[in-house]
């Protein structure tokens, strides 16, 4: 270890990070290739042989030329997950309008907000939350 400074390794840590960096950068780019709606066939073609066979410079030029749309599909992407996420939650946690158990659950909200603005006495809310539970 004595002919291998320090300063070596940290310079060879940091080409390993870029390096590591490249790749993501260049999985992404053939991702975004694929995702791409907005081109056809022999245009993701061109760009996917460019991205292979002349990988830094197809990556490089991928990302000046398209990656201001390659954001935007990135956003869309995510508010498309955001809003099924959203939507699968309010599916799992309710129960369809007109059910039972959805009437108790907002009766017993209606309920707890009552007794929070000290329209209910805390008496009075235990009685109703047992009447209507049962």
């Amino acid at each position: 270890m004595d002919d291998y400074p320090l300063l070596n390794l940290f310079w060879t840590m940091l080409w390993f990070f870029i390096w590591i960096m490249w790749l993501f950068l260049l999985f992404k780019v053939i991702t975004d290739i694929f995702r791409s709606h907005d081109m056809n066939g022999w245009a993701k073609a061109g760009w996917l042989i460019l991205a292979l066979i002349l990988p830094f410079l197809g990556v490089l030029l991928y990302v000046i030329f398209r990656g201001k749309s390659m954001g935007q599909r990135d956003m869309d992407a995510a508010q498309e997950r955001e809003a099924a996420f959203r939507s699968y939650v309010r599916d799992a946690a309710g129960q369809p309008e007109g059910s039972a158990s959805g009437s108790h659950v907002a009766e017993l909200a209606r309920l707890a907000e009552l007794k929070d603005n000290g329209s209910l006495t805390p008496e009075e809310f235990d009685k109703a939350k047992a009447k209507l539970l049962t």
